[in-house]
């Protein structure tokens, strides 16, 4: 094996390490401060700090119950979301390429989507996230979406012969 494929399979796993690791700091905080985050979702759905056009407005959702349902399905979504990625470290750990590709792909489409089409489309775009000053989670959900692309793409580089072996 050349240093290339090492490298790059020490790259995937690195790099789905530290996405591993920070939503499952993410969940955990959502978890043990439950009522910062549940504020900001809150605020979010009901569209109490944005413009107040009429013409959006009737997009607000201001039942606490269902905003505090949102805020838990999210949380259950990122701790999920954390499990599949250090699953998916343990098998880069054990050099079990083709499972921990498939993982790695599982965990990070499950944050582009609650990062991407949650908070960066839902959130900024329909709850018009974007107009607030205050509650306003577009550049850390921007991150977050970034950081798991070059997590994805890094993840399905071919590391040597038995991507080789694959191709037509």
């Amino acid at each position: 094996m050349s240093n290339t494929p090492r490298t790059l399979s020490l790259a995937a796993t690195v790099l789905t390490a530290i996405l591993a690791l920070y939503i499952a700091l993410v969940a955990f905080g959502n978890i043990t401060d439950f009522g910062t985050n549940r504020d900001f979702v809150r605020h979010v759905l009901a569209m109490d700090t944005t413009f107040k056009d009429d013409d959006l407005m009737w997009r607000a959702i201001t039942s606490k119950g269902v905003q505090d349902a949102a805020y838990v399905a999210i949380i259950v979504w990122e701790t999920v979301a954390a499990l599949v990625l250090i699953y998916a470290t343990w098998l880069w750990i054990r050099s079990d390429h083709a499972p921990a590709r498939r993982m790695t792909t599982y965990g990070t489409l499950m944050l582009m989507l609650l990062f991407g089409a949650g908070f960066i489309g839902i959130g900024g775009e329909w709850f018009a996230m974007w107009q607030s000053a205050d509650w306003n989670g577009l550049e850390a959900a921007t991150r977050v979406f970034l950081l798991s692309g070059v997590v994805l793409i890094v993840a399905h580089l071919p590391f040597g012969q038995e991507d080789a072996s694959r191709r037509p």
